[in-house]
């Protein structure tokens, strides 16, 4: 067996698609209902009253997650499909200026005119319109649009995301419920940076600093807020 036969590789590209939803959504789930609760907290309110602000942070943040991502992506693929639909007329009105197009293509991407001409007919011969939608859209299997896939995504990974710090909310002694909800919250941040570049190949030390970064931010600020209304009210 030669060594091309047994060589195998795996590129992260592939998730791509839901790899973005689900980082988005469990980040998103964590900072904004942590910073909800600590907001409330900051502002005096009992343990009774967080709870309820947290829970419902969880549930209208999922869904707009949910409907958003939706939206978004389907905008995305029907822009895709629009797009294929032209190339398909073009292919049947015209075949011989798409081989030329494409010709093109390849030529600026360094081959020879003849052998630009020859790779196209011959791609375009097998799959006229997948050739082109890969190669003058960008369109391929690995970044074409899913939005039931990234809203499901999407929402699942907020809730989840959301959930650590309800759980806080009614374990933690109420007194340093801020402390225990921001320290674990800038942990499980942590390690969301650091799993979701693992799984996308990046580097790991820059996206761990990237999302506590904001983290403590979106922390601080809701704090501040909270404060500053429990003592004006």
């Amino acid at each position: 067996m030669s060594r091309l036969a047994l060589h195998s590789e795996r590129h992260l590209v592939s998730r791509i698609g839901w790899l973005r939803a689900a980082v988005l959504g469990a980040n998103d789930g964590l900072v904004s209902t942590a910073s909800l609760v600590i907001g409330v907290a900051a502002a005096e309110a009992t343990r009774g009253g967080i709870l309820i602000a947290g829970v419902a942070g969880l549930v209208a943040g999922a869904m707009s997650m949910a409907a958003g991502e939706y939206v978004s992506v389907s905008s995305q693929s029907d822009t895709e499909k629009a797009d294929l639909a032209r190339e398909t007329a073009e292919l049947a009105s015209d075949h011989d200026a798409e081989v030329a197009e494409l010709a093109g293509i390849y030529a600026a991407r360094g081959l020879d005119p003849d052998l630009s001409r020859q790779v196209a007919v011959q791609l375009m011969a097998k799959d006229a319109l997948g050739a082109h939608a890969r190669d003058e859209l960008g369109i391929s299997e690995f970044t074409t649009a899913r939005p039931i896939q990234a809203a499901l995504t999407s929402a699942l990974t907020f809730a989840l995301g959301a959930f650590p710090p309800l759980v806080l909310v009614m374990l933690a002694p109420l007194d340093g419920l801020m402390i225990w909800v921001a320290l674990a919250t800038l942990a499980g941040l942590m390690g969301l940076g650091a799993l979701g570049a693992a799984a996308g190949g990046a580097n790991i030390g820059r996206s761990v600093l990237r999302v506590a970064f904001w983290g403590v931010i979106a922390m601080a600020a809701t704090a501040g807020i909270g404060r500053l209304f429990g003592t004006v009210v």
